[in-house]
């Protein structure tokens, strides 16, 4: 389940917005929502979260998506 956050104020990952299924239905909610100018995607052990930032570079938000059952090579 991806789940997309709105700066709120005081946390990046501060208010929910919407969840989806896929990734690109999220990335499509946040650019009308969010209205992002750039993305950056991380992944961790068991996370994936793109960060959403505006024109300057500061945080506007970030999509996670939790992983289960993953093997570390």
């Amino acid at each position: 389940m991806w789940k997309l956050y709105k700066y709120n104020g005081h946390y990046i990952q501060g208010d929910l917005i919407s969840k989806h299924t896929t990734e690109s239905a999220a990335m499509k909610k946040a650019k009308n929502v969010i209205g992002f100018k750039y993305s950056e995607k991380v992944k961790r052990k068991d996370e994936i979260l793109i960060w959403l930032d505006d024109k300057d570079y500061i945080p506007m938000g970030v999509i996670t998506k939790k992983q289960r059952g993953t093997k570390n090579d």
